[in-house]
């Protein structure tokens, strides 16, 4: 890859995005949280972060090749969420558990089946029921 060539990961984002949309599913996203990354912190586990982006739960949701951000509400306040794209560890639908990984960073072993707090905006809980059966996600390097 030249240093002019841009990173795939959010094209791949964008696309597993409205897959989900289009075929009715919630995408969600798990997220590598470090200091570059703005998520409410008492959400936060194990560094990581499983944020719902579907459009019931998200306002002004931006999906551009470097950032991925929006409104939700957690616990009933109003937060702006801002996360690196390259922290996006995951993408897949909750109800069929079909997305993709990204990196070498994540196994599929260990996600987004791997518990990190749930984060339905709205909720109070951060960890409500995960979705039967195993993932199928592809690793995209």
């Amino acid at each position: 890859m030249s240093a002019a060539t841009t990173s795939q990961q959010p094209y791949f984002l964008r696309a597993m995005y409205e897959w989900c949309v289009d075929n009715g599913y919630t995408p969600y996203v798990t997220v590598k949280v470090d200091a570059g990354t703005k998520v409410p912190p008492a959400y936060v586990k194990d560094g990581q972060i499983v944020l719902n982006l579907g459009p019931s739960a998200v306002r002004n949701l931006n999906l551009d090749n470097n950032w991925l951000s929006f409104s939700a509400r957690f616990g009933g306040v109003s937060q702006t969420i801002e996360v690196p794209v390259g922290n996006v560890l995951a993408i897949y639908a909750k109800e069929s558990g079909e997305g993709m990984l990204f990196g070498t960073g994540v196994n599929a072993a260990s996600a987004p089946d791997a518990h990190p707090a749930e984060v339905t905006p709205g909720e109070s809980s951060p960890a409500p029921d995960r979705p039967k059966g195993k993932p199928s996600l592809r690793v995209v390097k």
